[in-house]
């Protein structure tokens, strides 16, 4: 079977999401980096469309040191300045902001935990949760599983990070699969 014959999520409309949903929606992240960059990414979307998010991620990754957190950090008003200036990256100072700020909370998370992987995980025990929705229609906006997560990060100082956010934030890095039935990517358990 060519691989664009296969049935997947009906969003999954574009080359760019069609790669996305193939490659990385779902599967389970345990690279801290990686973890980082899909938190500032789906916080980064908020209003707008996550293809708009895709179409400038590797101008994102550029322009915030490949998701460095512990560069992010350090930044300063001269590298929001910066980054404001950058037509390629969502030019809004409160999510730029909120990207320093989330970095240096990732890392107190670190600290405590040892890493952000064992932190997100944690909530999940450690095994994905694999969801049944017939459709995309059936797929929640929030759980209550998101509003604690939500709660928790606001609580330790993110930004950007509502249940909406959050629930976005586990199918991205995979810690919820909603590939519904009739996806090849959708997992019977």
């Amino acid at each position: 079977m060519k691989k664009d014959d296969r049935e997947r999520c009906s969003w999954a409309t574009t080359e760019l999401y069609k790669e996305y949903h193939d490659e990385e929606w779902g599967k389970p992240v345990h690279d801290d980096r990686k973890l980082f960059e899909m938190l500032v990414l789906e916080g980064m979307q908020a209003g707008l469309s996550w293809l708009t998010i895709l179409n400038k991620r590797a101008a994102f990754k550029e322009a915030f040191n490949e998701f460095d957190y512990q560069k992010i950090a350090l930044y300063d008003e001269t590298k929001i300045d910066e980054l404001m200036q950058n037509p390629n990256i969502v030019r809004n100072r409160l999510k730029i902001k909120s990207t320093i700020t989330n970095a240096q909370q990732f890392i107190k998370i670190q600290e405590e935990y040892g890493s952000f992987d064992k932190f997100i995980w944690s909530y999940v025990k450690n095994r994905p949760i694999h969801n049944h929705f017939k459709s995309e229609a059936d797929i929640p906006a929030t759980t209550p599983l998101s509003d604690r997560i939500s709660k928790d990060l606001k609580k330790r100082g993110f930004k950007f990070v509502g249940s909406t956010i959050i629930y976005a934030y586990m199918q991205a890095i995979g810690i919820v699969n909603d590939h519904v039935k009739g996806c090849y990517l959708y997992v019977p358990e």
